[in-house]
């Protein structure tokens, strides 16, 4: 670690285009973390100025206390730590598809009427940043998907499937998703379906290698929606969604 900020510094430093500084929310040694940090953080200022900045407080699964301010001292603390740096603090774990992002609930009423609930995204967040063309992406799958009456068109990453850039659903869609609701006849578009679908893909990806098969595409029709999921380019894969809200619904 010396190594890179003092002989190798010019060469670490140089040309980047996001800085990931992962600190672990339980350690006994935040002083010297900070410190690194704070070499780190000089370094990227003098040779990449202009990168960008995530810092992942990482392992809150552990946290015991309410998780919530857990995160906001410490999200303080980095924050203080950094000056007038622009940082982006981001709350991580391995669990519940944390990868891509964490939420934590916490309640602030004794009759627990009222919970906030704190979303972040983690490394698709990351991911978005190093895409500079990701909101001409974005037209032009809304484009797309008004094109051919998709509910919604998404754009994935090859080897991670991290989402690139979607379609927002047009208002009148986001009342509807794949799972009729049990009284108002419609729901709601589920918030985690791009980390669970990216899971399953993986998950389907890998068991392809397992019985030697390469996973090239993917098509999916049920009672009531289609998804169809192909190659774009050789970076990346485009999942085309279809869905009708009236099927299945009681007349």
């Amino acid at each position: 670690m010396d190594s890179y900020l003092t002989t190798q510094r010019a060469t670490i430093f140089k040309q980047v285009g996001v800085m990931i500084y992962v600190f672990d929310v339980e350690t006994r040694e935040m002083g010297k973390d900070l410190e690194y940090y704070r070499d780190c953080l000089a370094g990227l200022q003098q040779y990449s100025p202009d990168a960008a900045i995530f810092l992942l407080v990482h392992k809150m699964d552990l946290v015991r206390e309410p998780r919530l301010s857990t995160f906001q001292r410490k999200k303080q603390e980095l924050q203080d730590a950094s000056a007038d740096a622009v940082i982006s603090v981001l709350g991580t774990s391995i669990y519940d598809e944390s990868l891509y992002k964490v939420h934590f609930v916490s309640s602030v009423a004794p009759d627990k009427v009222l919970m906030i609930t704190f979303l972040t995204q983690a490394w698709s967040n990351i991911v978005h940043t190093l895409i500079p063309n990701a909101a001409i992406l974005t037209r032009h799958l809304e484009t797309f998907a008004s094109a051919c009456n998709a509910t919604e068109v998404i754009l994935f990453e090859r080897t991670t499937f991290l989402v690139i850039a979607s379609s927002s659903p047009p208002q009148s869609s986001l009342d509807t998703s794949f799972e009729l609701g049990e009284n108002s006849g419609v729901s709601k578009l589920n918030s985690k379906r791009y980390e669970r679908t990216s899971e399953l893909i993986k998950a389907f990806k890998h068991s392809c290698s397992r019985v030697r098969e390469e996973f090239r595409s993917l098509e999916m029709e049920l009672y009531d929606f289609t998804a169809v999921l192909d190659e774009m380019t050789r970076n990346t894969y485009v999942m085309v969604i279809i869905h009708d809200p009236t099927i299945g619904m009681s007349s």
